[in-house]
This record gives C-alpha cells, structure tokens and sequence, in this order.
C-alpha cells in the first residue's frame, strides 16, 4: 500500500500531475510530428505487471474515428524512476487506423506490489510521464489497501473534479471504475440543452463505431481525466451507457433499430471502441467480467450485466421472477459462484454495475416519486420492482444469495454504481423480514461524478426536498443505512482484514471546474459481521 504524502486536495490539472512528476507533457509541433493528445493510462494490475495505454496522432488530420494516419511505431518504456535511469522494461508496438492509432502493452516481468513510472515515444515526441503500480503478490498479505470508486460521468451534465481530487490523493492502489465511463446520447438530451455545460463530440447520437471512437476521444482530452490515469492505474468495467440507455443482449431502450440500424452492429461497434480506448484486459472475447486479485487480503470479481441480460420487465408483466430471465447469463454466473466459494482471501469484492439491494418504495409525493422512479428505474406508479437492475432479476439474486448462504461464504462487499446516488446497505436474505432474517452481504454504491440526480432532474437547491424521499425509502427498506440522492462524487474503499470502510466524497458544484471536495460520510462492514456500521470519521 502507497503511504500517504499529503490527504490535501489540489486544483489541478494534467499539465500540473506532469510537473509534479517533474516531466512536461508532450504538445504537437512542426506539422506532422506526432503527438500524443489523449494522455496515457495504465490498468488492471497484476502482481507482475500491468496494462499500458495510449493513443499517437500521428498527423494533424488523423483525428478519433477518422480512419486516417500511417502505421506509427511507438516505443513504451518503465522505470523505476521518473528520470528513466532505472527502466525496468521496453517494448515497441504499432498504432494503425485499424485500431483508432490506440495501442496497448500488457508489461510482465515487474515486482510486486511496486510503484513505476512510463511514457511513450513516437518519433521524438514523448508522452506525458505517468505512474502506476503492481498488485501485491498473490500469497502477500498487505496491511491495507485503497481504492478509489467512480461511476457516471457525464460531459455534458459538468467538470470531471472527482477525477482531479482523486489523482491528487498519494495514498492509492489504483481506482474503480464501475460503469458509464462515456454516455452516448446526442447533445442536449441528457441534460436539456439550457442545463448543457459543454457540448459532446460528435453532438449527434453515437451510434457507429466512428462515432464511438469520436466520442471516447473527447473524453479523453478532458485534463481532470487525463490526471486521474496519470497518477493512478484504473480497473473499469462498462455499463449501459457505453452502449446506450438500458442496454440488454438484443437492444436498448435509447436504440430504434428502424432508423439506428442493427443492434448487434452498435454494440459490437461500442465495444471494439472500447477495447481500444480503454486499459482493460478482457478474460473472455467481447467482455468485461474478469478477477483480480490483492494477495491474500482481496479479490475483486468485476461483473459484464449488459452483454448477456434478457431484456428489461415491463411494467406489470410479472416476471421478474422468471427463472427464464437473466440479469447475468449462466456461464458469468456459474463463474461468479465458483469464484467466490473457491477464493481463500478475507474480502470478495464484486464489482457491480447496477444494484444488489432490492429497493422498495413507501407513501411519496407523485412530485417526488416521479423523478426518483425515472433514476431507479422503477415505474412511474410506484411498483416495487427496480427493472433494470439486480430488483428485475429476482431469479439470479436468489440463486447468488443461497449460494452464499448455503456454502458460507463471509465477507462478500458488492461494489455498485448507476443510480447518480450514494447508498450503504446491508444485502437481506429476505427483505420483507429483515432484520429478523440475516444479512449475507454488504453493498455500498458510489454517487455519480456528474451525471443527474434528483436534486439535478427537478432543478432545486440540493437537499431541499429528497429529505422525505430518502426517509420514505428507509422506512421501506430497513435494510438501507443510508442514502444520499442529491450529491456528486466519489468514494475511497480502505481495506484491512478487520475491516472494509467507504468513505464519501462530495464536489461543491459539479459545473465548476474548480470544484472543491468534502467529506461527507463513512461506513464499513467489520469481518464476518455481513453488516454495515456508520463511522464518524474517513480514514486518515
């Protein structure tokens, strides 16, 4: 575990991580020199190595998804020093427009649990330096680990400043993306063009894979991000909004097969985006559900609920229960099962792109239940039933929950993103009659970096007025110990083999670039407890 230089948070951007790292980033010159314009990044470490990214513009006109640009050879190095006295590794690789000139390496041959430094070269343009680190080795047993948490972050709806707070912090392994890294919707849309802070590129629906690439380009050129992968290897799953709202196996609701084309197309065309924009390694072909793991203290079973889902319940259709539908699919489920009865360390992380805790509704004003409904995904009238997430797929929620039950696995945490809400829950056995029925697991979800809320989606002052929505939610569901519907984002996951705390982190205001970030809450879950406790404090 990194030991903290300072618990400080900085207004920064990419050019200062760079200065801090004592290297200035690379910028364009001379016409067709090669540039490197999208940062670089680093991912799912290993205990002997760990993802390499970055994209070359190799000519000024080779732009995301234009298909144009020669082959450019681009060399990668590690060091053990930001001076690159001591590099550790080299390689060469090839950035063609096959691939959006985006290129990987996956290093092996490094020590665990061990901080290095790389860039990348391309001609003599050299890349911003950046940081990254090993996992521990699989039989360590560190002390403590910490993770950063994210999910949702939307251009249009504000600034990327929990990214900036967390590539500032010197006391993280790495950072947890849990979905909804892009949203693909056409500019104004989500959020109404009035409520716009800056506009998508392309601004129309994204749709093919040109557009995808387009897209995760302009992401990519935003410096709080570019800080954020920087400074911190990245471990990332996808979500809906990769694809398109609501995504399951053979569609969307946000996709028109008459006039969007084949949905099999879009998805493939996403996904082939972001394999190559994104420093992930994927287990299986097509996917994101893969596990790592943090020595003997952690594994980390990181879920795909997007490629293999049967299609959302409609309202009233009654089945939610269907053993015939799948949230999963079986092979990911039957992987997951094995992976968590088969692990020997103290804590199973999930990493889980929609909600494990069934949410059910008490007496809400229609001005209230209305937008909640729209952000749970729930119908508008109230029915108890979350479609989209873990809640309209009773069938695989059982299943997983008698698992763990029936083979006595302890200790399993479910790390969630999706609402735009902060949540900290005990996972029920059976809902209706907790507490007197057992908690078998624990679940905190982070709140959005910026993508709408409540207090965004009915335009007040937040904290206003989702006082008597969060008070009916938890007189319904007594499991939930808290929830926070208004705030924007992130959470801090501190790990030891007592104990797993979220701390919660809230910015000042999303569309200020500038934005300050506060505490705001704390809880863990104490080994073999299966239970969430509030704590007055964040670690450190």
């Amino acid at each position: 575990m990194n030991l903290p230089i300072s618990r400080r948070t900085l207004v920064t951007s990419a050019a200062a991580t760079a200065t801090l790292l004592g290297v200035a980033p690379a910028r364009a010159a001379g016409g067709a020199r090669p540039a490197f314009l999208h940062g670089v990044a680093s991912g799912d470490p290993l205990p002997d190595g760990v993802l390499l990214w970055t994209r070359v513009t190799p000519v000024p006109d080779a732009t995301p998804g234009s298909g144009r640009g020669p082959d450019t050879p681009v060399t990668w190095e590690v060091s053990e020093d930001s001076g690159f006295g001591r590099v550790v590794a080299t390689g060469t690789v090839t950035a063609t427009a096959a691939s959006d000139h985006t290129v990987k390496a996956d290093v092996r041959g490094l020590r665990p649990a061990t901080g290095y430094f790389y860039r990348f070269r391309a001609g003599d343009a050299v890349s911003p330096t950046a940081r990254t680190r090993t996992a521990p080795a699989p039989d360590a047993t560190p002390d403590g680990l910490r993770f950063g948490v994210v999910s949702c972050a939307n251009w249009e709806s504000g600034h990327f400043s929990a990214y900036r707070h967390l590539a500032a912090r010197r006391d993280l392994d790495a950072v947890l993306h849990l979905g909804d890294y892009i949203y693909e919707y056409r500019s104004g849309e989500y959020p109404a063009a009035k409520y716009v802070v800056r506009k998508h590129e392309p601004e129309h629906e994204i749709v093919t894979l040109a557009d995808y690439r387009v897209r995760h380009g302009r992401y990519k050129t935003d410096p709080d991000l570019q800080a954020m992968h920087h400074a911190l290897p990245m471990v990332a799953i996808w979500d809906d909004h990769e694809f398109a709202d609501n995504a399951w196996e053979g569609g969307a609701t946000n996709h028109t097969p008459g006039t969007e084309g084949d949905w099999k197309v879009r998805m493939a065309a996403a996904k082939q985006a972001y394999f190559e924009w994104m420093p992930v390694r994927p287990s299986v072909a097509g996917t994101t559900y893969r596990r790592l793991r943090f020595g003997r203290l952690a594994d980390l079973h990181l879920l795909d609920l997007r490629s293999f889902r049967s299609q959302q319940a409609r309202t009233g259709a009654g089945t939610v229960d269907g053993a015939s539908r799948t949230l999963a699919g079986r092979v990911q489920l039957d992987w997951l099962k094995e992976g968590l009865a088969a692990s020997d360390t103290t804590w199973r992380f999930v990493g889980n792109p929609v909600m494990m805790s069934p949410v059910a509704f008490g007496a809400l004003p229609a001005h209230l239940l209305r937008p909640l409904a729209k952000l749970l995904g729930l119908p508008a009238e109230g029915i108890t039933v979350n479609t989209d997430q873990w809640d309209g797929y009773t069938h695989d929620r059982h299943e997983l929950l008698e698992h763990l039950t029936g083979r006595g696995i302890r200790n399993t945490v479910f790390l969630t993103g999706d609402i735009h809400m902060a949540w900290a829950n005990d996972v029920p056995a059976k809902a209706a009659t907790y507490p007197l029925s057992r908690s078998v697991a624990t679940e905190f979800v982070v709140t959005s970096v910026t993508a709408d809320n409540l207090d965004d989606t009915l335009h007040v002052h937040p904290h206003t007025v989702s006082l008597p929505a969060v008070a009916a939610v938890k007189a319904a569901n007594r499991h939930v110990k808290w929830v926070d519907m208004d705030s924007h984002g992130y959470g801090v996951l501190d790990v030891t083999a007592e104990r797993a705390q979220m701390d919660y982190y809230v910015l000042s205001d999303k569309r200020d670039p500038a934005a300050t970030s506060s505490w705001k809450r704390s809880y863990r879950t104490t080994s073999g407890t299966q239970r969430v406790e509030r704590v007055k404090s964040p670690v450190g």
